[in-house]
């Protein structure tokens, strides 16, 4: 049964996907619109991607627009803070925002966060881990390798460190890294070389911190197949990917409510 609208609470709420050529990716991510609007009823939700296919950022407000919304939190579906959350999405907004009031309508909206460290997301990352690990906890001859997409924004890329050395100690690790696929260093074969060659690692659970399945997944499985190939002495895991999950859809409404707590944007 759906539950009453709390005073806080916005008429809608835009996911912003980022958006991927790769069709399982496509359609994880507009189940996780689904999970999440069955989350927030009666909050309508629409789901929208940055890039590659449509519905567009225009298009999804537009559709929230046409049926009744007048206030609106903008939820990036990101993992950090780079370039598509500090510029690209909130200028688009601003643009719709702009020519919905040029249109005669006022219409409020809110910036979310990106996912970043939010506790929901250490807890995925967690159970992630437990289930290639078999449900153990981890021997002390067994190595943690957090790997992310990469970015050039430092900040995004310090965010991700930070997030392994959590993940990493809560589960319990005591040999961890951080590696990247691109754009910023370490780069993965090289933490991976560096894991298999420490001394008393007989194996290495590698944990890609990505939100859907595609190009980048497959690569980084890649990238450790040829690392086994290189080191046949030790074991090599890959965990999951995030997915479209309650506990993403549970981390999205944790950072929409925080962002309520600012003051609403106007065009």
């Amino acid at each position: 049964m759906p539950r009453e609208r709390s005073p806080w609470q916005p008429d809608a709420l835009l996911l912003v996907g980022h958006g991927t050529r790769d069709r399982l990716g496509t359609e994880q991510f507009f189940t996780l619109a689904t999970l999440l609007r069955e989350k927030l009823a009666p909050v309508d939700v629409e789901g929208c991607l940055l890039e590659f296919q449509h519905p567009t950022i225009a298009e999804g407000w537009q559709r929230l627009i046409e049926r009744g919304a007048r206030s609106i939190s903008v939820a990036p579906l990101l993992l950090f803070a780079a370039g598509h959350a500090r510029r690209d999405i909130p200028e688009t907004i601003q643009q719709c925002a702009n020519e919905t009031r040029d249109r005669g309508i006022d219409a409020r909206y809110y910036h979310g966060g990106p996912l970043s460290r939010c506790p929901q997301i250490v807890e995925l990352l967690k159970q992630r881990i437990s289930a290639t690990l078999d449900g153990s906890p981890p021997d002390p001859d067994t190595a943690l390798v957090m790997v992310g997409r990469g970015s050039y924004d430092s900040c995004a890329t310090t965010d991700m460190r930070l997030l392994a050395e959590i993940v990493a100690h809560q589960a319990g690790f005591q040999s961890r890294a951080v590696g990247f696929y691109a754009m910023a260093e370490p780069r993965l074969p090289d933490v991976l070389d560096r894991a298999a060659t420490e001394p008393g690692i007989r194996r290495v659970v590698v944990q890609p911190h990505l939100l859907f399945q595609g190009r980048l997944y497959d690569a980084i499985c890649n990238q450790v197949d040829e690392a086994r190939a290189r080191h046949p002495q030790v074991i090599f895991d890959v965990g999951d990917y995030l997915g479209p999950t309650a506990a993403v859809a549970d981390a999205l409404a944790y950072r929409a409510i925080g962002s309520l707590k600012r003051k609403p944007c106007r065009a």
